[in-house]
C-alpha cells in the first residue's frame, strides 16, 4: 500500500509538471503590484523619471497590474529611502528606480525587504558596490531581489555620430559631463561613428572633431562661453552634449548662431531642446529604458524572474530588425534630420547586430581615427 500510494504522488507531481508545460508558472497579476520612485524630480522632466513612468505606466495598464508612482520630497538618499518605503508600506512589491542616484537606497534597503523586487536602472556595478561598502556591507553580494540595468552606451553615440556626417555635418563636437565610463563610451562611440561614416563617404580629411568635458553635470555660463567660442569661432555644427544637464550651455550657444545643433542623450530630448529654437536638436542618443521596463516586468508575469535576478547587466541590442525592443536606439519620429533615412538607420543596426559594424567599448584611450579629432583639457 504504502508503494501505490508513493506511485500516486509521483504520477500527481508529474501531471502537474506537465500541465505547466515544464515551466514556471506564470504569476497572477494580482499579486504584482509596481511602483516607480523619481529620483527627485517630477513624472515631467522629459528625461529618466518620465520615461520610466510612462513606461511602468503602460505596461501596468497593458497587464491589469496595479501601478502608482511616488515622489521624494527632495532630492537625498534619505527623501528617497522614505519614498522607498512608502511604496513598501502600501504593499507594492515590485519597485522600479531610474538612475544611479538610487544606489545607496537600492544597498540600504534590498537585504531588509527580499520579498520586494528592485529594478534600478542605469544603476552600475560600481555604484552599487561603492554604495554597500560606504555602510559597511564589505564584500557585499547583490541579493536575488535585486536586478540593475546599464547600458552600452557606446552603440548608440556611434549611431549618432554616424548620422550625423551622413546627414551632412563635417564639423561636430562633443561636450561630456565628467569623464566617468559612460560619458567616455558615448564620446568614444560618437568619434568611431563619425570616422566610419566619413570613411564610407570618402571625406575623412574634411571631418574635424571637437573633444572635451565639462567637469561638471549641470551647465553654467563658463561652460556656455565656452561652447560660444566653439560655435562662433571655429564653426562647429553640431555638439553632442552628454551629461546631465550640461546640454543647457551646449543649447544656449547654439541658439546663439544661425542654424546651430544639438544632439540630446539618455532619452529623447528633442522637446527640451528644440525649445531653444525649432529644429535644434539633430537626434538623441538613447538609452531604452522602455524596453527594459517592458522586458524585466514581463520576466517577472512569466516566472522567469531568474533571468535578471541578482544581476547587473549591461544592455544593447537584441534585434537587428525590430528597433523598439533594442536596449539602446535613436528616436526615429522626432529627429530632424532629412539625408539620414529611417531605411538607413535600420540597415545600421543591422550591420552593428551582426557584427559587420564594430563598435569597441574601450575607454582607455581614444579610438584611432582618420578624421581629425581634437582633444582638449577639461574645462574646469
Amino acid at each position: 500500500m504504502k508503494k501505490l500510494a508513493i506511485l500516486a504522488m509521483a504520477a500527481a507531481m508529474l501531471m502537474s509538471f506537465v500541465s505547466c508545460g515544464g515551466k514556471k508558472q506564470s504569476k497572477d497579476a494580482s499579486s504584482v503590484k509596481v511602483a516607480m520612485v523619481t529620483d527627485s524630480g517630477d513624472i515631467t522632466d522629459q528625461s529618466f523619471n518620465q520615461t520610466t513612468y510612462q513606461a511602468c505606466k503602460a505596461f501596468c495598464e497593458k497587464n491589469n497590474l496595479t501601478f502608482n508612482y511616488y515622489k521624494p520630497a527632495g532630492d537625498s538618499t534619505a527623501d528617497r529611502v522614505a519614498s522607498i518605503n512608502a511604496a513598501i508600506q502600501d504593499d507594492y512589491n515590485v519597485v522600479v528606480l531610474p538612475g544611479y542616484l538610487f544606489a545607496d537606497a537600492i544597498a540600504q534597503l534590498a537585504d531588509a525587504n527580499s520579498d520586494v523586487t528592485f529594478i534600478g536602472l542605469d544603476v552600475s556595478e560600481f555604484d552599487i558596490m561603492s554604495a554597500a561598502s560606504a555602510i559597511g556591507k564589505v564584500d557585499w553580494k547583490i541579493p536575488s531581489n535585486i536586478f540593475c540595468a546599464v547600458y552600452a552606451e557606446e552603440i548608440p553615440g556611434f549611431m549618432a555620430g554616424y548620422a550625423a556626417v551622413k546627414e551632412g555635418y563635417t564639423h561636430l563636437g562633443f561636450l561630456g559631463g565628467m569623464a566617468v565610463p559612460a560619458v567616455i563610451r558615448y564620446g568614444f562611440g560618437y568619434v568611431q561613428g563619425i570616422d566610419t561614416a566619413a570613411k564610407e563617404m570618402g571625406i575623412s580629411n574634411k571631418v574635424t572633431v571637437e573633444y572635451v568635458y565639462g567637469g561638471q553635470f549641470y551647465g553654467d555660463q563658463q561652460i556656455k562661453a565656452y561652447m560660444d567660442g566653439w560655435y562662433k569661432n571655429r564653426g562647429v555644427e553640431v555638439v553632442f552634449a552628454c551629461g546631465g544637464a550640461i546640454w543647457t550651455s551646449a543649447a544656449d550657444a547654439a541658439k546663439d548662431v544661425e542654424n546651430g545643433k544639438v544632439i540630446g542623450v539618455d532619452v529623447d530630448q528633442s522637446s527640451k531642446i528644440n525649445e531653444y529654437r525649432d529644429g535644434m536638436c539633430v537626434t538623441s542618443a538613447m538609452k531604452g529604458l522602455g524596453a527594459t521596463v517592458d522586458a524585466v516586468l514581463q520576466s517577472i508575469l512569466d516566472g522567469n524572474w531568474a533571468t535578471y535576478s541578482g544581476k547587473i547587466s549591461s544592455l544593447g541590442l537584441v534585434s537587428g530588425t525590430d528597433m523598439s525592443v533594442n536596449f539602446v536606439q535613436l528616436p526615429t519620429e522626432t529627429w530632424s534630420m532629412k539625408n539620414f533615412s529611417v531605411d538607413d538607420y535600420k540597415a545600421l543596426t543591422a550591420k552593428i547586430f551582426k557584427g559587420d559594424v564594430k563598435v569597441s567599448n574601450a575607454i582607455d584611450a581614444a579610438p584611432a581615427v582618420s578624421v581629425k579629432l581634437n582633444m582638449y583639457p577639461n574645462i574646469k
